[in-house]
């Protein structure tokens, strides 16, 4: 299984390489992530309503623009599934062999598995625009029965490539979940490794989409 990803903001290439190696090291086998940069229209951090949607309109159209090889799946690489629709297109207008590929969310698949699995989840993001964005899209989904909502980290972009910082962070809001009675919390970026020991799980959306897509592709 090829999975073609691209980047939701603007990165340097010591950044783009340790997201290329983080998804090396999360894809199971069988599966490869062939993660691209984002293009120049996209913005540098997703800080406000207008960057995220200057950065769906980049990702939606790198996707929509593949390139020659073929790819099993596209997956964008963000919390936030830019440019995965809502509903099926019936009458898809190119045809390239990557635009046939489905485009797969992993915020849709992770949160998808946690409603059929029974578990009502809670979210962490790193501002406040990325949270109402990611609870608006949970709710479009149809998942807002299933949401306990979203707390806020309040970190710079340079935490995304910080993991000490952003456990750190983490471990703070995981208690006020655990004092809601919450048990399991969505990691709001797909690029962070999560390492926070707490009795709230913290799912990272990029290894759980990855996991459910290598078990459907040996089914």
């Amino acid at each position: 299984m090829k999975i073609l990803s691209v980047t939701p903001v603007r990165v340097g290439e010591s950044e783009l390489a340790r997201r290329r190696e983080r998804y090396r090291r999360l894809s199971p086998p069988g599966v490869e992530v062939h993660l691209e940069p984002a293009g120049t229209g996209a913005p540098t951090e997703l800080a406000t309503h207008d960057d995220i949607a200057a950065s769906t309109a980049s990702v939606t159209g790198t996707l929509a623009a593949a390139g020659t090889d073929a790819h099993t799946l596209r997956m964008p690489d963000c919390v936030l599934d830019p440019g995965v629709p809502l509903t099926p297109d019936p009458s898809p207008t190119t045809t390239s062999r990557d635009a046939c590929a489905p485009v797969v969310g992993m915020l849709r698949l992770t949160a998808s598995h946690l409603v059929a699995t029974g578990r009502p989840f809670g979210a962490v993001t790193r501002n406040p625009a990325i949270g109402q964005a990611l609870a608006a899209l949970l709710d479009a989904y149809g998942h807002g029965p299933w949401f306990a909502g979203v707390t806020t980290l309040d970190l710079d972009f340079d935490a995304v490539s910080d993991a000490a910082a952003w456990n750190d962070a983490v471990r703070g809001a995981l208690d006020g979940f655990a004092a809601r009675g919450v048990t399991t919390v969505i990691n709001g970026c797909s690029a962070v490794d999560t390492q926070a020991p707490h009795p709230v799980r913290l799912v990272d959306p990029a290894e759980t989409a990855l996991r459910l897509l290598a078990a459907e592709g040996a089914a």
